[in-house]
C-alpha cells in the first residue's frame, strides 16, 4: 500500500463514528475523494455519495459503512458516573477498563469503562462477561454538576479512543476496522476510477454508509436513491486463522490470502462467476466461504432487495478480533480487493445482465 493511502487509512481509523453520530469519518471520506470524482453529496442520514459518470443509465453501486460499533450514555448518576447502552453489538467481555471518548458538544472526552474489581465479585460473576448495566463510564468527575460543566448529555455517543498502529511488516490493529477498512476500499476504488473517466461506460456510486451496525439503515436507503443495476458491498469477514475457531463453521480463512468472496443468497451467481473469471485473469488472490447463514446481514442485503433488485456481491475483508477495541487486518488483502473490484467494474458495459440461468 502506498504511503499516502496508508496515512490516510490511519486517521481514518482513528475517527469518531459510532453508529448514529458518523460526521468525523464522513468528513474524512468525502475529502478523500472529492477532487478526482465528478460529483459528491451527503444525503439527510449522513450518507456520503461520490459519483463517476452520473449520467449514464447503467450504475454500479459501492458500499462500506463508516459507522462503527460504540455505545451511548443513557444516565448520569449523582457521582459524575455516566450509565451507557450498546450502539451495535458489543463484546461485553472486552468493555471493562477500555479507555473511550464521549462526543459531547463537539468535543472528545476521555474516559474510561469502570466494573467492579474481581477481588468484590462472586466466584459465579468471575466465568462470565459482566452485565452492561453493571459497567459505567468515568471521565474524571466529583459530580453530576461536573459533567453538566463539560457538556456532556444523555443520548452523548462513546468511541473507543484512538489506537490504530501497524504490526508487523502488513497488518493493521485498530478499533473500528469494521468498517472503516470497507468505506476506505471504496474510497480506493474511486479514486483508482477516476483515472479512467474518459472512457467509463457506466455510472460508478461510491457510498459510505452510516447505521450499518444497527440495521443496515444507510445502505437501505442509499441504496433507494440510486436504485443501481449493480451492487457491491465491502465489510469485514471473519477469519479461522486463530485457535479455537472450527474450520468446519465457515471454512479455512486467513489473513493475507486475498479477499473473501462470500456464497450466500445474498450474491448473484452471475456476478460472482464474473468476479472469479476476472480474479483468474489478473491473477488476484480469494478466498471463498459459504458465510455464517443464507444471508450475512450487511450492507449486500439492503442493496439487494431495493425496488425490483439489484445484482450484489460481498466482499469480505479478513478480520480478526472483530467487534472488540482492537480488530485487525493485512493491508495486501485491501490492496487485492481494491485492484479486483476495479478490474470487475472496468469488465462492465452498459448491456451487462445478470440474470440467474439466463445471462449466466
Amino acid at each position: 500500500m502506498k504511503k499516502d493511502a496508508l496515512d490516510f487509512l490511519l486517521k481514518f481509523l482513528n475517527a469518531a463514528s459510532p453508529s448514529g453520530f458518523e460526521v468525523e469519518a464522513a468528513t474524512l471520506f468525502r475529502k478523500r475523494v472529492e477532487k478526482v470524482v465528478d460529483k459528491i453529496d451527503v444525503d439527510v442520514m449522513g450518507n456520503s455519495i461520490a459519483v463517476l459518470n452520473p449520467k449514464a443509465e447503467f450504475k454500479v453501486m459501492l458500499a462500506g459503512h463508516y459507522d462503527e460499533i460504540g455505545l451511548q450514555i443513557t444516565y448520569i448518576d449523582e457521582s459524575g458516573l455516566l450509565w451507557f447502552r450498546a450502539a451495535g453489538g458489543v463484546t461485553r467481555q472486552a468493555l471493562p477498563g477500555t479507555e473511550v471518548e464521549v462526543l459531547a458538544n463537539g468535543q472528545k472526552i476521555p474516559g474510561i469503562i469502570g466494573c467492579k474489581p474481581i477481588h468484590f465479585m462472586e466466584a459465579s460473576e468471575r466465568d462470565r462477561a459482566p452485565e452492561l448495566k453493571s459497567m459505567w463510564i468515568d471521565v474524571g468527575a466529583e459530580s453530576k454538576k461536573d459533567i453538566e460543566t463539560l457538556g456532556i448529555r444523555v443520548g452523548d455517543g462513546v468511541a473507543v479512543r484512538p489506537n490504530a498502529k501497524i504490526l508487523g511488516k502488513n497488518r493493521v490493529m485498530s478499533k473500528g476496522l469494521d468498517d472503516k477498512i470497507g468505506a476506505f476500499v471504496v474510497s480506493e476504488v474511486m479514486r483508482r476510477l477516476a483515472e479512467h473517466k474518459k472512457t467509463l461506460k457506466i455510472g460508478v456510486y461510491g457510498v459510505g454508509t452510516v447505521q450499518e451496525e444497527i440495521g443496515l439503515r444507510g445502505a437501505r436507503a442509499s441504496a433507494f436513491g440510486i436504485n443501481p443495476n449493480v451492487g457491491i458491498c465491502i465489510d469485514v469477514s471473519f477469519t479461522t486463522d486463530t485457535p479455537d475457531i472450527d474450520k468446519k463453521l465457515i471454512g479455512d480463512l486467513a489473513l493475507g490470502r486475498g479477499p473473501i468472496l462470500v456464497r450466500n443468497a445474498d450474491n448473484n451467481p452471475v456476478l460472482a462467476d464474473r468476479i472469479r473469471c476476472v480474479a483468474q485473469k489478473h491473477k488476484l488472490p480469494y478466498q471463498e466461504t459459504a458465510g455464517r447463514g443464507a444471508t450475512g446481514g450487511n450492507d449486500t442485503s439492503a442493496m439487494q432487495m431495493t425496488q425490483s433488485g439489484v445484482a450484489t456481491a460481498s466482499f469480505g475483508m479478513p478480520n480478526r478480533y472483530m467487534h472488540s477495541p482492537s480488530e485487525m487486518v493485512d493491508v495486501r488483502d485491501v490492496d487485492a480487493t481494491v485492484e479486483l473490484i476495479v478490474q470487475t467494474i472496468l469488465s462492465l458495459t452498459p448491456k451487462t445482465t445478470f440474470r440467474p440461468g439466463i445471462d449466466s
